[in-house]
């Protein structure tokens, strides 16, 4: 089975791998080491304010083009994460992209070295302090009224127990479905359920 397309062809991804292709390979390779190290780290930031304003100056871009590359870095080792992307796939689709072969080779390499342990760290990553504990379920069904005699109108409701990891106490939440948003909600899931299954 041929690997997925995870570098998009944008005018943003384009741009961001113009500019990656001008830095020192030696200096690439020290940004994508940092950008590795707290790629799991969910909400914090890779770089401090001064830390972004000397690599401006070691890059010779403006602020927000140092963000682009940052952000697109962190996108395609995210998607390789995601994918769980071998380092000769990456670095293939890195050259497809355009990415000189130098900066493509550093990638691959380091992926190689932290990729399995940044996949595992993800695994393991708590996404939310919210934890869903308990399902339950019922049917109510809508009898029609005498103008329309034949009509039903099913609706599904679940009830989600969920907990809060912080304050460990269980809030309940009750949704409620027609029948097609059951459906399109239960084809979400088997979406879901699929790409669990590829990080396993």
């Amino acid at each position: 089975m041929a690997a997925p397309i995870v570098i998009p062809d944008t005018a943003s991804v384009r741009k961001a791998v113009s500019f990656i292709n001008t830095i020192d390979t030696v200096k690439f390779s020290r940004l994508l080491s940092r950008i590795l190290q707290k790629l799991h780290l969910k909400g914090e930031s890779t770089f401090t304010e001064e830390e972004e304003e000397k690599l401006q100056i070691a890059f010779s871009v403006e602020k927000q083009d140092l963000h682009l590359i940052l952000e697109t870095i962190t996108f395609i080792l995210e998607q390789a994460v995601y994918h769980n992307l071998k380092p000769t796939i990456l670095q293939q689709q890195l050259e497809h992209s355009l990415v000189d072969h130098d900066k493509a080779e550093v990638f691959a390499t380091m992926w190689a070295a932290a990729g399995p342990d940044i996949v595992e760290k993800f695994r393991q990553r708590i996404l939310s302090s919210q934890k869903l504990e308990t399902v339950g379920w019922q049917l109510n069904l809508q009898m029609a009224q005498s103008t329309q005699a034949k009509q039903k109108s099913p609706q599904a409701v679940l009830e989600l127990g969920v907990i809060n990891q912080d304050l460990k106490n269980m809030e309940k939440v009750f949704v409620e479905f027609n029948h097609q948003e059951l459906f399109e909600f239960y084809n979400k899931l088997e979406t879901i359920q699929a790409q669990l299954d590829s990080l396993t």
